[in-house]
């Protein structure tokens, strides 16, 4: 197994992560990965970015919006990796917005079984149908469809 350099083009870092190069281009533009630039203008970037896409696409496939993650990561000093400690600490404070996806996807699938969408079989077992519009104080939305944190029925 060859070394890997301290210093990786772009085409390097997109093969070791599985990241499209347009991609990674765009995390550089959001500020959630740093290059450096050779004489020749061409990125370098180092080693440990590939942790720090790795913590990108974990938290990602978790859920969270890059806009998160970039708050997430601002967290760090000089926009170091994450380490298990980062880690431990930034999944503690998603974990409650991750339950309410949890519960809201939840709610949506047991309550799939009975509806067809917005051609429903009975309106008066639709967890969309708000009649009269009773479910008005509940806020906008589908309430039946809500996470409970959220207020939802």
């Amino acid at each position: 197994m060859a070394h890997l350099p301290v210093r990786l083009t772009i085409g390097q870092v997109s093969e070791r992560s599985g990241i499209a190069r347009t991609t990674l281009r765009f995390y550089e533009e959001r500020g959630l990965i740093q290059s450096e630039r050779t004489s020749g203008n061409q990125r370098r970037y180092h080693r440990n970015t590939l942790r720090r896409l790795a913590f990108i696409s974990t938290a990602q496939r978790v859920g969270l919006s890059l806009s998160q993650i970039q708050e997430a990561l601002s967290t760090l000093p000089d926009s170091r990796t994450p380490t298990v400690g980062d880690w431990t600490r930034l999944s503690e404070e998603w974990r409650t917005e991750l339950d309410a996806r949890i519960d809201a996807l939840q709610r949506l699938r047991d309550r799939l079984t009975s509806c067809i969408g917005c051609g429903c079989l009975s309106l008066k077992d639709c967890h969309l149908n708000n009649h009269d519009d009773v479910l008005a104080s509940q806020g906008p939305g589908a309430p039946g469809l809500k996470p409970a944190r959220e207020g939802g029925l």
